[in-house]
């Protein structure tokens, strides 16, 4: 399995969105705020860096293709407008009530806060067949991870890097669309 990079995700988000002739990410934000979900949708707590604006483009885009609704800290309207002890307990509930929790894990969310208390949560109610790593990493280097994140199952690339899977530590492979699914 490959680890995924900016450029190969940035890559298949505009792929699919050229196919589709649509911008997921607009498609996305528009539904959210239109709909609620079903009990029967797989949905997908994604946590992330504000920051990372693009690479959170690519992840829904991913994911969405995929077949699954995906929960956004920043489209709750129910999020207070100030971060506080409500914050957290929001995060709770909506990690709770998805499925599937994936870590966002670029540079910059495993060296957040939030993000790894996210991640502290998520694996108290989803370890280990419901949580999962999605590195992108910069072009052309080693994504540096911490020693705790390998505990996790890693989203990747499969070796005819059109299509992803989901690899657990124990060299166990499932197919991405399979695991979002089960």
């Amino acid at each position: 399995m490959e680890l995924i990079t900016k450029s190969l995700i940035r890559t298949f988000r505009n792929n699919f969105e050229r196919k589709s002739n649509t911008k997921t990410f607009s498609v996305f934000i528009n539904e959210h705020k239109t709909r609620k979900s079903y009990s029967f949708e797989i949905s997908v707590f994604l946590s992330h860096k504000h920051d990372d604006l693009e690479e959170l483009r690519d992840a829904v885009a991913l994911l969405r293709s995929s077949g699954v609704s995906v929960y956004i800290d920043t489209n709750d309207e129910g999020m207070p407008t100030i971060t506080s002890g409500l914050t957290a307990n929001r995060l709770k509930e909506k990690i709770r009530s998805n499925k599937k929790f994936i870590l966002l894990a670029t540079e910059a969310s495993i060296s957040s806060k939030w993000c790894n208390w996210e991640l502290g949560y998520g694996d108290a109610f989803k370890y280990i067949d419901n949580i999962a790593l999605l590195v992108v990493k910069n072009d052309n280097t080693i994504w540096s991870g911490n020693e705790y994140l390998k505990i996790y199952p890693i989203i990747g690339m499969k070796s005819n890097r059109s299509e992803f899977e989901v690899q657990y530590p124990d060299g166990r492979i499932v197919d991405l669309v399979k695991w979002l699914k089960s």
